[in-house]
């Protein structure tokens, strides 16, 4: 099976958002090592690069103006990078990163060659692609989105067969009890508030976005619990963790 993971601002950092919180990479890497070991591709589509540069620059909080945004990716991401590297080094595995936007997808030749190095990347052994947003020239994921609609984009680009979405909740709530599974993303609509967490940026809407895309390209998508060790071997498993949202027939990627 091949898994892309996109794992939230919210999930890598402290309660407080002002350091990464290590010890949830080390239980987030013993779960893609798991998958690894049985046999699972996984790629990694990473949040919290700015959230990494606010904590280095001990700032008191994010930036509004974007370029003190793009100022606090560029100083976060290789702290990002590194905090993956000696997380997964514990398994024997290494990260390889991949900064892409979204006109790397939208044109063919370039989506082309993200596919290609993707291919190449999952070919090797031990290595685990990371993408992220490519924060310090582009703007859309930080204006919305938090990467959402980037993994499902990489998650139809990749062929994934799953995609899964770790944040700040058990899934998608109705009057904060969990819903199990929904049958589309526009079904989902109804139970969203609009609320965003500290170091998130599009919420659950977004994310339900990110479903809909994701599931109308044939890809099996789950929102989970970042926070919680063991969420990703739960859903790949199919045991009753976080909201699944089936895939639809599979529609070519024009």
């Amino acid at each position: 099976m091949r898994i892309v993971l996109k794992i939230g601002s919210g999930v890598l950092t402290c309660d407080s958002g002002l350091s990464l919180d290590h010890a949830r990479f080390g239980y987030l890497a013993d779960d893609v090592a798991s998958c690894h070991r049985a046999g699972h591709s996984c790629v990694i589509v990473s949040s919290g690069a700015i959230a990494a540069g606010v904590a280095e620059q001990r700032l008191d909080g994010r930036p509004e103006d974007l370029p003190g945004k793009q100022a606090c990716a560029a100083i976060g991401q290789p702290i990002l990078m590194r905090a993956y590297a000696t997380s997964l080094a514990s398994h024997g595995l290494r990260p390889a990163q991949l900064l892409l936007t979204h006109d790397d997808i939208d044109s063919r030749i370039r989506r082309t060659n993200a596919s290609n190095t993707l291919e190449r990347l999952l070919a090797m052994p031990g290595v685990i692609p990371i993408i992220n947003e490519n924060d310090s020239v582009a703007t859309e994921e930080l204006r919305f989105g938090d990467n959402d609609r980037l993994s499902a984009e990489v998650a139809i680009v990749a062929t994934a067969d799953l995609l899964i979405l770790l944040t700040c909740a058990e899934g998608v709530l109705d009057q904060g009890v969990r819903v199990p599974r929904i049958e589309t993303a526009e079904a989902a609509k109804h139970y969203v508030t609009g609320e965003t967490g500290r170091w998130s940026v599009g919420g659950m809407a977004a994310k339900l976005d990110a479903v809909a895309l994701a599931t109308q390209g044939g890809i099996e998508t789950v929102i989970a619990d970042g926070r919680r060790p063991g969420q990703i071997t739960g859903v790949v498993a199919g045991s009753d963790v976080g909201t699944r949202f089936p895939a639809h027939p599979r529609t070519p990627l024009a």
